[in-house]
């Protein structure tokens, strides 16, 4: 399943995958560029004060050897004290000028990956949000928690260290090559024969190091994904004891994501050593060539000893080449998760239409109404009905019969395939996304609290309430008894998805959530499933106050629930078979009366 959905994925998000990364990085980044410009010119200037070292290293033997005839005293300066007092007055400017610049790059690049990893994070966890449920059900938690910390957090460290250095590495290369070239181009020329080689050898490796880095991402992915999955479910592997096979099977997954970084990592080890060769080549043949050129008075001995240094320079830092290759290449394969996943088309666009909660009546109408979820048969065929405002309708049949899947179209979770669903007449593919939702409240059959206390998990659906409200919400939820009966009362914490709390008090706690949140559209979807019967009647008596002046859908097992329904609809294979009230339903001796009668015990 977890690689089903993996591909899934793959087709998903697929939008610009054929743009380099560092293209799509900066596009995304629109706001931080000027910050990223004095990050990058931060980090040149820096490379060229360090480079400065050996130039006065060749500047002082030119002074000793030369003297009034040295570089220096060109200027008017002949003294040879006040020309060595210069150069180390030069070499304390430059020594400062490029601490503070170092300084400088370090603070910036750090603060642009900060800043960067929280905006993608940010950016990407909006865009989630905004994606169907369809995309939720296809993909798998763990690969998207995997992208949203392993592989921002990448990134992070590829802008807070491996830019700078490879910034660093091209601007050596770049005045170095220059400075020989001026300087001795003969000597130069084998100072530069390795580097082609090693920039091609490099640009081979990093073809060969993607698809490999991609595959990493990819099974750390696979790996999240088994965990959140275990976690979530510990409660169902210890009660059929599958301790054992659930760790053989994460164990599986650890050694599928070691295998691929082992293979990442074994080919990007190997290039380091192929460099050190090629680096030592050059260095010996300028350290040989350069030596006899000197000798035989060709070269000054200033000239010389610049050359070594500065060779030495250049080369060695391509040592790291492979490093900064190797993480540059993680790097780009996240940056490619990340944005994949922010650029995954959305597919419920957003109405134009903006209606406050307290302008809606609660008119409610499906005509023609027509669903299938991706890749099924029709779920919903040929739906209509109408809900008059302050009515409650109530919705039976079997599992797997479509009750839920009309709450979903209604919410703009989904959207039909054909037909209309409209709100006071408003098709509700015109109204605002986040306005329709303000005004419908819902109680599901699967409660989800957050971790928190029970006043915040109440208050979750209203905007400051006051603690009176959640009290009287609670009270009328028939919840207030039992909270203040916890060790904190209002401030008890209730766990993760409120597993310190019963089926029944979860469910209270989130009725007490919609009634807050005081929706003109009420829908419990099962609302009353997980409590008892004594529950219940309390929850029934409470009902009839919540429900007298919105309307309200009513998804119903307990037919007891509905039985006061203004209309009741039956819905079998995803079509509508029968409506009516209470009594005349039973009268028809159809589908409903059947359900009826098992419910009672006839």
């Amino acid at each position: 399943m977890l690689r089903k959905n993996l591909i899934y994925s793959k087709t998903t998000m697929r939008s610009t995958n054929n743009q380099n990364p560092i293209v799509r990085l900066y596009l995304n980044l629109r706001d931080e560029r000027s910050l990223l410009f004095f990050a990058f010119l931060s980090s040149i200037i820096n490379k060229i004060l360090d480079l400065a070292p050996p130039v006065i290293i060749g500047l002082a033997v030119d002074i000793v050897v030369k003297e009034q005839n040295s570089w220096i005293a060109s200027f008017g300066i002949k003294e040879v004290p006040n020309q060595l007092i210069f150069l180390a007055f030069s070499s304390g400017i430059v020594w400062s000028a490029e601490s503070f610049f170092e300084y400088l790059y370090s603070v910036l690049w750090r603060n642009l990956a900060q800043i960067s990893q929280h905006k993608l994070r940010i950016k990407a966890y909006k865009h989630i949000q905004e994606l169907d449920m369809a995309f939720f059900e296809n993909d798998n938690t763990g690969r998207l928690l995997s992208i949203l910390n392993d592989d921002v957090n990448q990134l992070e460290r590829f802008l807070d260290q491996g830019a700078n250095q490879l910034i660093q590495l091209f601007i050596t290369v770049l005045i170095i090559g220059g400075t020989m070239i001026f300087v001795a181009p003969k000597i130069a020329l084998f100072a530069f024969l390795p580097i082609p080689l090693i920039f091609l050898g490099s640009i081979r490796f990093q073809r060969k190091l993607s698809p490999k880095y991609k595959d990493v991402r990819n099974k750390a992915g696979l790996l999240a994904s088994r965990l959140n999955n275990n976690l979530s479910g510990i409660l169902t592997i210890k009660s059929f004891t599958k301790e054992n096979w659930e760790l053989n099977r994460l164990n599986k997954e650890s050694l599928a994501y070691q295998r691929s970084n082992k293979a990442a990592i074994k080919l990007s080890s190997a290039f380091i050593p192929l460099i050190r060769f090629a680096i030592l080549f050059a260095f010996i043949a300028i350290l040989l060539i350069g030596g006899f050129q000197t000798w035989n008075k060709v070269l000054n001995v200033g000239t010389y000893s610049f050359l070594v240094f500065i060779t030495q320079r250049l080369l060695w830092p391509l040592t790291t080449l492979g490093h900064v290759l190797d993480d540059f290449q993680r790097s780009m394969a996240s940056i490619n998760r990340v944005i994949d996943l922010i650029d995954t088309p959305i597919k419920i666009k957003d109405g134009k239409i903006k209606i406050g909660s307290k302008e809606i009546k609660g008119n409610v109408s499906f005509q023609n109404v027509n669903f299938n979820y991706p890749g099924r048969e029709s779920t919903l065929k040929n739906i209509n009905f109408e809900i008059q405002n302050n009515s409650t309708l109530g919705i039976v049949g079997l599992t797997g019969s479509g009750k839920s899947t009309i709450i979903k179209l209604l919410l703009r979770i989904y959207d039909t395939n054909k037909g209309l669903i409209s709100l006071d007449n408003i098709p509700i593919k015109d109204i605002n996304l986040k306005d329709l939702r303000k005004c419908i409240s819902l109680v599901s059959q699967e409660t989800y609290l957050f971790h928190g206390t029970v006043e915040e998990n109440i208050a979750y659906g209203a905007t400051s309430p006051r603690i009176k409200d959640i009290v009287k919400a609670s009270k009328i939820a028939e919840a207030h008894k039992f909270i203040e009966q916890l060790p904190d009362g209002y401030k008890t914490i209730v766990g993760e998805r409120g597993q310190k709390l019963s089926g029944g008090q979860r469910q209270r706690i989130a009725l007490a959530r919609a009634v807050l949140k005081d929706a003109p559209i009420l829908i419990l979807d099962e609302a009353t499933a997980s409590v008892d019967n004594e529950t219940e009647v309390l929850i029934q008596k409470s009902l009839s106050k919540i429900t007298k002046e919105r309307t309200t859908i009513v998804i119903a097992h307990r037919l007891s629930t509905i039985k006061n329904a203004d209309n009741i609809i039956v819905i079998d294979k995803g079509k509508i078979i029968e409506s009516g009230k209470h009594e005349l339903l039973l009268n028809n001796k159809n589908v409903y009366s059947d359900l009826w009668n098992v419910q009672v015990g006839i």
